[in-house]
C-alpha cells in the first residue's frame, strides 16, 4: 500500500513540474423467516461492501465514486429504504494495489460479513478477488471495469461487470478514427494488464493489426513516460490512443506537450473526464482541447438532463456538495442499478435471488447505451458515445454506438435513454 500511495504522491508531483515545465494552458434463506440468515440481511439492514482507490495512482476521480453512491443509498434510505431495509456501505481503501485488494476483501466478506461486493474497482486488483468471492458464494456485482473477466457466466456465475468492455471500447474509437482520420498514423498507450491488452484488441479488431504504427504500455508504479511518448514523437504519431486511468491520461498529455508533441488524442471512458484532467493538469488544463473521449452516461455539465438534476440534488444533499464530475454521475448511477436489483429480487433477499433478479436484465437507468445483463451475458453496458472537449467543455457529439467484443459491426443505438421516476427512486 505504503508503494502505491508514494505513487500517488509521485503522480502529483510529477504532474506539478509538467505544468511549470508546459506553462500554458453462506446462504441459506430470506432473512426474518426463519429458514437461517443471510450474511449481511437482517428486516432493517442490507450491508454490502466495496473496494475502491481512495489513495494511490488511481485516486485522481476514482475516490469519489464510492462516496457518490453511498450518497445515493443515503437518499433511498432517507426516503423508506428497500422493502423496508437501510442499505449499509462499506468502503475499504486498497489503493490500487492487488495485494491490500485480497486483504479488504476477505475482511469485508469474512469479518463483516457483507451480502455482496458492489462496485469493486479496477482490472488488476479485482482478477485477484474473483475467485475467493466465487468460493465464499458473494454476490460481486458490477465491477468498475472493463475487463472481459467479468462475462465468464460459466466460471463465475455471481460476477457481473458495469462498465462497456473495453474492447468494445477500442472498437468504438477506432470507427471514429477509421471514418473521421483516415489515412493518419494511429499509436497506442496502454495499461499493462486486461485493460490495455483488451482495448488494443478492439482497436485492432476494426483497424487491423498493421494499422496501429506504434505500440507502447505502463504500468501504475512508474510515472515516468516519457519513453513511451518520445517514441510517439519519433515515429511522427499524428492519433494516439490511450488506454489510461486519469493520472496517466494527464501525465501523457503534459508530457507530450513537454516534449513539443501534440497529436490527436483519443481517450478511453477510464480516463476522459474532463474534470478529474483538468484538475490534474491545474493551469496546463487548456492541453485538454479538442481531446475525443467516450461516455455512457449523462455527460456531468448537461445542467437540462433530469438525471443530472436527480445527482446534482442528491450530491448536494446527501455527500456534502462535493465537486461533481463524470465520477459522481458514475457513482450514483451504480448505486440506483443495484436498488433496481435489489426491488426485482423481492423482499425475501438472498444472494440467489439477487443474481437471478440481475440475469433476468430489463433494467434501464440514465445510460445512454444498453444494459446488457442476462443469463449468458454478464458484462453490462453494450455501447458508448463520442465525447469532445471544445472551450474548455465536454460535450457528446454524434451517435451512440453499440458492439460486441467480437468482430460485430459498430452500429449507432437510436433507443433514448428514459426519465427517472418522479422521486428520484426506482420502483418495482
Amino acid at each position: 500500500m505504503h508503494r502505491f500511495a508514494r505513487g500517488g504522491l509521485a503522480i502529483a508531483t510529477t504532474m506539478a513540474l509538467l505544468v511549470a515545465a508546459v506553462g500554458c494552458g453462506d446462504d441459506g434463506g430470506g432473512s426474518g423467516t426463519g429458514r437461517g440468515a443471510v450474511p449481511g440481511v437482517t428486516d432493517t439492514e442490507i450491508v454490502v461492501g466495496t473496494h475502491m482507490p481512495l489513495t494511490g495512482p488511481a485516486s485522481a476521480g476514482y475516490s469519489k465514486i464510492a462516496p457518490a453512491t453511498k450518497a445515493y443509498f443515503d437518499f433511498v434510505n432517507a426516503n423508506g429504504g428497500v422493502h423496508g431495509r437501510k442499505i449499509t456501505y462499506k468502503i475499504m481503501d486498497d489503493g490500487y494495489n492487488p495485494a491490500n485488494t485480497q486483504q479488504v476483501v476477505r475482511q469485508l466478506v469474512l469479518q463483516d460479513r457483507v451480502f455482496a461486493i458492489l462496485n469493486g474497482l479496477g482490472t488488476p486488483t479485482h482478477s485477484g478477488v474473483l475467485d475467493f468471492l466465487k468460493t465464499n458464494r458473494v454476490p460481486d456485482l458490477f465491477v468498475a471495469s472493463g475487463s472481459r473477466s467479468w462475462d465468464q457466466p460459466d466460471k463465475y456465475p455471481g460476477t457481473f461487470g458495469f462498465n462497456p468492455d473495453y474492447t468494445v471500447e477500442g472498437k468504438i474509437l477506432a470507427q471514429h478514427v477509421k471514418t473521421n482520420l483516415a489515412g493518419q498514423k494511429v499509436c497506442f498507450l496502454g495499461q499493462d494488464d486486461d485493460f490495455g491488452r483488451d482495448s488494443l484488441a478492439g482497436v485492432e479488431k476494426v483497424l487491423g493489426t498493421a494499422a496501429v504504427a506504434v505500440k507502447q504500455t505502463y504500468v501504475t508504479s512508474n510515472t515516468n513516460v516519457a519513453p513511451q511518448i518520445g517514441a510517439f514523437k519519433s515515429a511522427g504519431c499524428q492519433v494516439v490512443i490511450l488506454a489510461t486511468v486519469p493520472g496517466f491520461t494527464a501525465l501523457s498529455i503534459g508530457t507530450a506537450a513537454r516534449l513539443g508533441f501534440r497529436p490527436q488524442w483519443l481517450v478511453s471512458n477510464v480516463g476522459a473526464d474532463h474534470p478529474t484532467l483538468a484538475k490534474q493538469l491545474g493551469e496546463a488544463a487548456p492541453l485538454l482541447e479538442g481531446m475525443i473521449g467516450t461516455n455512457y452516461l449523462p455527460m456531468q455539465n448537461d445542467t437540462a438532463n433530469p438525471w443530472i438534476q436527480l445527482f446534482t440534488r442528491i450530491n448536494k444533499e446527501h455527500n456534502g456538495d462535493a465537486p461533481f464530475d463524470g465520477n459522481t454521475v458514475y457513482g450514483m448511477a451504480v448505486g440506483y442499478l443495484f436498488v433496481q436489483v435489489l426491488l426485482a429480487a423481492g423482499k425475501d433477499l438472498t444472494r440467489e435471488s439477487v443474481l437471478d433478479a440481475v440475469a433476468k436484465g430489463g433494467f434501464q437507468g440514465p445510460g445512454l447505451a444498453p444494459l446488457r445483463f442476462s443469463a449468458t451475458d454478464h458484462s453490462g453496458y453494450g455501447g458508448q458515445r463520442l465525447t469532445r472537449v471544445s472551450g474548455g467543455v465536454q460535450s457528446y457529439f454524434g451517435p451512440t454506438y453499440e458492439t460486441d467484443e467480437a468482430d460485430g459491426p459498430v452500429n449507432e443505438y437510436a433507443t433514448a435513454p428514459v426519465a427517472p421516476p418522479a422521486n428520484g427512486v426506482p420502483t418495482t
